[in-house]
């Protein structure tokens, strides 16, 4: 499992204690130090937006990516995505600008793109855009899709 930019680790530390094996990506040393002794995570330092890929020879069976937007990432992400594994992917969109950040439109997906860009790639379980009220106001899309096999939920 994969959690990319995964900040202080919350979905890191929720996944392992399900009994996922989690790789936590995150450019913030710091923030990566504090999830170095939790088993089941394994941290990896990398900028992946100034710096190389680091996975093109590695599949996950699940990748989490949520209040994070680095639209060249979105192919390689689904590349690395194993067979009959999941994406499940988060983020604020055009219209959250009135909320307060990110109000960068280059931050901010724009209507029907996540859904546009996996849908010929991957088989869409849910997708979801528009206002939500909690944790806090935001405009927001969220994606679950999966490579190939079916999702069995139950």
């Amino acid at each position: 499992m994969l959690d990319l930019a995964c900040g202080q680790g919350r979905h890191s530390r929720w996944l392992a204690e399900l009994g996922y094996r989690v790789e936590a990506l995150d450019r913030n040393e710091s923030a990566l130090a504090k999830l170095a002794d939790i088993p089941g995570i394994t941290t990896r330092l990398a900028d992946v937006e100034g710096g190389p890929w680091p996975y093109h020879a590695r599949h996950f069976d699940g990748i989490v990516v949520t209040n994070y937007l680095h639209r060249p990432l979105l192919p390689l992400l689904i590349n690395a995505l194993d067979e009959g594994g999941v994406l499940i992917y988060e983020t604020f969109m055009t219209g959250n600008e009135r909320h307060g950040k990110p109000s960068n439109p280059h931050f901010l997906l724009r209507p029907g793109e996540l859904l546009e860009i996996v849908r010929r790639r991957l088989s869409v379980v849910s997708f979801e855009q528009g206002e939500v009220v909690l944790p806090h106001p935001a405009v927001m899309q969220r994606l679950c899709a999966t490579r190939g096999a079916t999702l069995n939920i139950g």
